[in-house]
């Protein structure tokens, strides 16, 4: 049986291991990730599909401001075990991430991804004419949805991050 819950601390290096498998070694040059570079991801909203041991899909929602005064979550990145595509993990997670990002208050919500695939999810590319990425995007491919507000509508202006950054790691001390 396969379950949705917060990806635990101690899952960030297989959660990285099944980012590498599904999006290849060049997934850390997208415009998307400059946004998540040195960051959380937003409270509560990191989770994974699994179904006891093993990690099937994750997905992760970050801090954005959208211009000067538009908050918003960046969706990203969705992924799902290459061989278990098509089961309906990956539909799980994102009804699972943006009920839990609606349910937290969070009402607006922005990605990079495949229009047909997101449509279903209430995305679309019109949302996005307004608002710019920090470097070079397909914009077909930048889609937004709103959770039951109208953020959107007045939303223009330069997407920034705004999440916690990534604690620094404690330096070792050498032996003298």
């Amino acid at each position: 049986m396969i379950t949705i819950t917060h990806a635990p601390p101690d899952a960030d290096a297989r959660i990285e291991s099944l980012l590498d498998r599904a999006f290849g070694p060049t997934r850390h040059l997208k415009t998307a990730q400059r946004l998540r570079d040195g960051r959380l991801p937003a409270e509560g909203l990191a989770f994974i599909a699994h179904d006891g041991a093993n990690i099937l899909g994750t997905i992760s929602f970050w801090h954005v401001r959208i211009g000067h005064s538009a908050d918003a979550l960046l969706l990203g990145p969705m992924a799902v075990e290459p061989a278990l595509r098509g089961q309906g993990i990956g539909i799980a997670l994102i009804n699972h991430g943006l009920e839990q990002a609606k349910a937290l208050g969070h009402r607006a919500v922005i990605l990079v991804g495949d229009e047909p695939y997101y449509r279903r999810f209430g995305f679309a590319a019109d949302k996005t004419q307004a608002i710019s990425l920090p470097g070079p995007v397909d914009r077909e491919r930048f889609l937004a949805t709103e959770l039951g507000s109208s953020t959107l509508t007045a939303a223009s202006g330069l997407v920034r991050p705004t999440g916690l950054l990534v604690p620094p790691r404690p330096r070792l001390k050498r032996a003298a």
